[in-house]
């Protein structure tokens, strides 16, 4: 039995989800692990989703907007200034608004695409795998 845990595959993609609802990460990540296609890092906090971007440099980051603490835009903002972090794809993912306030089409914020919560499995792996084309 191997006491080491393997290292992600090369061919399986990094998201990093940084959502201050813990059940929202566990979720998501087993579902996207569940694919076969990710590996999935979780984040409650901005601080420590930015320490994790720096130390893993995911493929993607899920983030939410309202976080105690610091700000999903406060996040991405620091992530955008940071030459390691900088090009790294983010997805916001939001319940500040409702799909139907807004409309059907998910939206942008600062050029960066938002999808509302509860977010369609389907959906978000069809645009995690747009983002990394």
């Amino acid at each position: 039995m191997d006491l080491f845990k393997s290292k992600p595959s090369a061919a399986k993609k990094t998201v990093l989800i940084i959502d201050d609802e813990e059940d929202f990460c566990h979720f998501v990540r087993l579902n996207l692990e569940e694919t076969g296609q990710y590996e999935a890092i979780t984040a409650t906090s901005g601080a420590e989703g930015i320490k994790k971007a720096i130390q893993h440099q995911p493929d993607i980051i899920l983030l939410d907007i309202i976080m105690p603490g610091m700000t999903g835009t406060q996040v991405a903002e620091e992530l955008l200034n940071n030459k390691s972090t900088k090009s790294i794809p983010i997805i916001f993912v939001t319940a500040i608004a409702k799909r139907s306030e807004v409309g059907h089409k998910d939206e942008k914020i600062g050029g960066r695409l938002f999808m509302f919560k509860p977010v369609k499995f389907d959906d978000l792996i069809a645009e995690i795998n747009s983002q990394l084309k």
